[in-house]
């Protein structure tokens, strides 16, 4: 080879090199682009400066006692037919006579249920509103301020992944006698999961975060009212998998900020920054080493009770498997809020197919506890728990106890006290989307057997 062909040779290599860096250069910038971050950032995670962290679960300590007679469990709303598809449930007190009532996102029937207690303990299901379809999560909110609750509804379109563009965001206004008419305040959306109601820019009226899951394509987005029963949308982040979008006040400046779990392959947890009427600033929070996390289901509480809200996480989302399958790493973990949107993880223990948790003072020792439902684990398995506690010990200690295992898939649940007793009761629902079908469950109220009072010495 003569000098000037290693010469030409080099320079191919040189500019080939080049061409491959810029390329990856794009791709990057593209990716930071889709998360609403910047290159840097994008840059720092990738390399784990700042954030891909709790990459695997720590072993639980966990009771084999089952503790079934905790609660008194009761069946409500329509009887099963077929098999039962719960999205999601959310207890408010819709006519507002003082008695909690219950809303169902049922996929089954794509219909919103409304399970009405009236008188007390007596539970009575209606439909509200017209046919939506698979309506995933249900709000009650006063949009439009007249001193009603009208219903804020994330349509996915279908149940099964798709990239089809079927979703949509409906308000069914409440006339005041909760007769409800539907406005579609924005359609032909990738999936939509979440819809909530706050005053985003500081305006006096209330707009809506909105997630929409999709498939491979998704966003988070707010949509601004602007009077009129029109709006504006803008666009946050373009990541697939949006599965709860907040507003919260985080860093209690007097705005909304929005904390959002993204799951398919990001399985990241986003908090946006309000920094101005209507502009808001990415920040990563946490983020999965582990692509195949199975985020699941989010909830904000001031877990530790030091002022602050933290966020409270479940993984077992197992979806996208058939048949779905636990995996080892499935569970329930939490995000301490250290302040100046700085969070640290904590696990809480293990629970295979985890779907969903709530922080309540199950045991009425001034704690908080977690309870948290399973819909994907071992159902061939008797033994299978679809739903447990972990017992705070007073330091942010967690103790697995098992609750029971009738009925199994349970995807979503929610805690109130039902029936004014004092004591937090846990409402559950349930998605058979695949075998067996053996223990079927539809919406079911577990009340509250605890005493109402413990020896809070005991562990002194």
């Amino acid at each position: 080879m003569t000098p000037e062909t290693g010469k030409a040779n080099l320079g191919l290599i040189i500019k080939v090199s080049a061409l491959v860096l810029v390329c990856v250069g794009l791709v990057m910038s593209y990716q930071a682009r889709q998360r609403g971050l910047s290159f840097i950032q994008w840059l720092k995670q990738l390399t784990g400066i700042s954030g891909k962290f709790g990459a695997g679960p720590s072993a639980d300590r966990a009771t084999n006692s089952s503790q079934e007679n905790r609660f008194k469990s009761l069946r409500v709303g329509f009887p099963i037919e077929a098999h039962p598809l719960i999205g999601s449930l959310t207890l408010v007190d819709l006519d507002k006579d003082g008695l909690l009532d219950i809303l169902a996102c049922d996929m089954r029937a794509n219909r919103i249920g409304w399970i009405r207690q009236d008188p007390f303990g007596v539970y009575t299901e209606h439909w509200v509103g017209p046919p939506l379809k698979a309506p995933a999560r249900v709000e009650a909110f006063d949009f439009d301020l007249d001193g009603d609750l009208d219903l804020l509804v994330a349509v996915m379109g279908q149940l099964l992944p798709t990239n089809d563009k079927i979703g949509s965001v409906v308000i069914l206004e409440n006339d005041g006698q909760q007769n409800f008419s539907p406005h579609v305040i924005a359609e032909g959306l990738a999936r939509v999961t979440d819809v909530r109601g706050g005053d985003m820019d500081g305006d006096g009226d209330i707009d809506l975060v909105v997630g929409q899951f999709g498939y491979y394509e998704g966003e988070t987005r707010w949509i601004e009212n602007l009077g009129n029963w029109k709006f504006k949308s803008h666009i946050l982040q373009s990541l697939s998998g949006p599965i709860h979008t907040i507003p919260v006040d985080i860093d209690h400046d007097g705005d909304l900020d929005i904390i959002s779990l993204v799951s398919q392959e990001w399985e990241e947890i986003y908090l946006f920054e309000n920094v101005g009427p209507g502009q808001f600033r990415t920040h990563l929070i946490w983020g999965s080493t582990n692509d195949d996390f199975g985020c699941s289901g989010m909830r904000l509480v001031d877990l530790d009770q030091d002022g602050d809200i933290d966020v409270l996480f479940t993984n077992g989302d197992a979806f996208d498997y058939i048949p779905p399958r636990p995996r080892p790493w499935h569970g329930v973990q939490w995000l301490e809020n250290q302040g100046n949107f700085q969070f640290s993880y904590h696990r809480i223990g293990d629970l295979n197919g985890a779907s969903a948790a709530c922080a309540v003072d199950l045991d009425n020792d001034g704690d908080l506890d977690v309870v948290a439902v399973s819909a994907w684990n071992l159902w061939e398995n008797p033994e299978s728990q679809s739903m447990v506690w972990f017992e705070n010990d007073g330091k942010m200690n967690f103790v697995r106890h098992d609750l029971t295992n009738i009925p199994t898939h349970l995807i979503t649940l929610e805690a109130a006290d039902m029936n004014h007793d004092g004591r937090v009761d846990v409402v559950t629902g349930g998605m058979h989307f695949y075998p067996p079908y053996t223990h079927q469950s539809r919406v079911t109220v577990w009340l509250n057997r605890w005493p109402s009072r413990l020896n809070l010495n005991r562990r002194k």
